[in-house]
């Protein structure tokens, strides 16, 4: 954190207000970077819909004609099967009464790795198709394409809901039948006739002892329509990629919908809402920026989640039952929460400065912190006890300094926020006081300041989030986990030296500087790694 000296300073910057250029501040302030490469780490993109057209689509995505990049197909059964799948589908839609298009069948689009190009197609796709067809026991048909640019390496898997029978069922007529043109059911010859008498066109008789309906599907599998179906589709096949994929880097995770983040959704090809979801997604990062830095400072993982869920998944929820989809609500709700955080954040900073006021020290120590242990007791060892083995360190202790480093690389970029955020509010609130035609030049002066502070406040959140990702992971809160863990097992690991020194009278080696030079260039070699590994996946997916 700042000192108070530092915070006395900015508040009488703020009072004079600078001329022209009143944002530049010392250049150890902030940690702020305009441009940065860092390697993304991804998430699993599974997406399943329903198909109203079955063999169009099927036509669609097998056509070598119709797909540029068309490397591989494969089939469970014959397509005869299909064309029978559609009539069952369509009679049991019809004879419901249900409005609205009848799904024909239910289509998943796997992305993969673009790694993944090296393994033999044909291979891979029946690797992947026999793999849902094992698990779920349904017919598939399957396509692996790459897009026009080559940057999205990616399956297509049609599904049937519906499963064979072991033996047709087919129900035979005790009486002549009698449909009409819409091949519904009617009880007399009548009712099918023309003003002349005779059987109108589309209109049809099943004369007695004939079939009138055979049915070789089982219902539709229920499973298939239920909420947790493609999550678990989605942790089956990422837990199957991620077998095959050579680097551990490149190792893919399931999005948490039911964690603090938002998630944001894909832009697929000409797809007529592009706008709407990259406006969409603009506002879920906002609010997973807040995230990020509420977790730094500390806001309780349990409060922030209950923040999501009442400002946003409550709210969504009923709007929807309410009046449907409303994207420009979820935009206003997402704002409301984004809100929400940052006056819990703001308390978290508010608390720290008034214990900095009282002379606590609150200034961020260059060097990993020190853990307390507890003492232990001295004990004369006998002359002919063996003396113990020094404890060793694990790997994830080891990891503590460096990790702390990072730790503390994010605890100074979130206070730096804050600070500009503060100096935004006072502009804000200078500006709401200027008023009258005599400071039409004060207004202008502050309208551009606070223009300055918004851009450069929300480029500073964005750094925030990506300085993880450098380090290879995912979020803030994947990196706090293995912080936390890291941490406690430092701190057993100190006990255990404290007592061993007890016991031996021996004193421990410290981290000498060599060793903390040595842990600084592993510091750099890795996000290098990292950076190489980004430029690789780029200039792969721009051939």
């Amino acid at each position: 954190m700042l000192s108070h000296l530092w915070l006395c300073r900015i508040r009488q910057w703020v009072r004079i207000r600078m001329s022209k250029h009143p944002l530049t501040i010392a250049k150890n302030a902030i940690i702020f970077q305009r441009k940065r490469e860092m390697p993304i780490v991804r998430n699993s993109f599974i997406q399943m819909s329903k198909l109203p057209n079955l063999k169009g689509r099927i036509s669609y995505i097998s056509s070598k004609a119709r797909q540029e990049n068309l490397y591989a197909v494969y089939e469970t059964t014959d397509r005869k099967f299909w064309t029978e799948l559609v009539k069952c589908n369509q009679d049991d839609f019809k004879k419901s009464g249900t409005k609205g298009r009848c799904i024909e069948g239910r289509e998943l689009i796997i992305a993969l790795p673009e790694s993944f190009v090296d393994y033999e197609p044909d291979k891979l796709l029946k690797l992947f198709t026999e793999h849902f067809k094992q698990n779920y026991g349904v017919e598939c048909i399957s396509a692996l394409h790459h897009n026009k640019r080559k940057t999205n390496y990616h399956i297509h898997l049609i599904f049937s809901e519906r499963k064979l029978l072991g033996e047709p069922v087919e129900k035979i007529a005790t009486r002549n039948m009698f449909y009409d043109e819409n091949e519904k059911h009617v009880r007399t010859k009548k009712k099918i006739l023309d003003e002349v008498g005779q059987l109108r066109k589309g209109c049809k008789i099943i004369p007695k002892g004939e079939v009138y309906e055979r049915n070789i599907f089982d219902i539709k599998e229920s499973q298939f329509k239920s909420k947790n179906f493609l999550d678990e589709v989605k942790h089956s096949y990422t837990d199957l990629i991620n077998i095959y994929v050579k680097d551990d880097k490149q190792k893919l995770k399931v999005f948490d919908r039911n964690g603090v983040y938002l998630p944001t959704k894909k832009i697929g090809k000409n797809n007529p809402k592009a706008e709407q979801i990259k406006t969409d997604n603009q506002y879920r990062t906002m609010w997973n920026q807040t995230v990020d830095r509420a977790l730094i400072c500390g806001v309780p993982e349990g409060q922030i989640l209950e923040v999501k869920q009442s400002e946003i998944g409550q709210k969504v929820k009923a709007s929807i039952q309410k009046s449907g989809r409303n994207p420009a609500l979820l935009k206003s709700l997402i704002m409301t929460a984004v809100y929400a955080l940052e006056l819990l954040i703001g308390k978290v900073f508010k608390l720290a400065s008034q214990k900095a006021d009282k002379g606590i020290e609150t200034v961020i120590k260059a060097e990993p912190e020190q853990i307390p242990v507890k003492a232990i007791k001295s004990f004369v060892k006998a002359e002919s006890e063996p003396v113990p083995e020094m404890p060793k360190k694990s790997e994830l202790a080891s990891k503590y300094p460096r990790l702390t480093d990072i730790y503390y690389k994010l605890e100074r970029q979130n206070t730096a926020i804050y600070e500009r955020e503060k100096l935004l509010a006072n502009v804000e609130k200078e500006l709401a006081g200027a008023k009258g035609i005599f400071k039409a030049k004060q207004r202008k002066e502050l309208q551009e300041q606070a223009e300055q502070l918004k851009t450069q406040i929300a480029n500073m959140k964005q750094y925030l989030s990506s300085i993880v990702q450098g380090y290879g992971y995912k979020n803030v809160k994947e990196f706090l986990a293995e912080y936390r863990a890291s941490k406690a097992e430092y701190t057993d690991y100190q006990s255990a030296v404290a007592r061993w020194e007890q016991q031996t009278g021996n004193k421990a080696e410290t981290d000498s500087m060599k060793a903390r030079l040595q842990r600084k260039q592993q510091e750099v070699k890795e996000r290098e790694n990292n950076r190489q590994s980004h430029r690789h996946k780029n200039d792969r997916g721009a051939r």
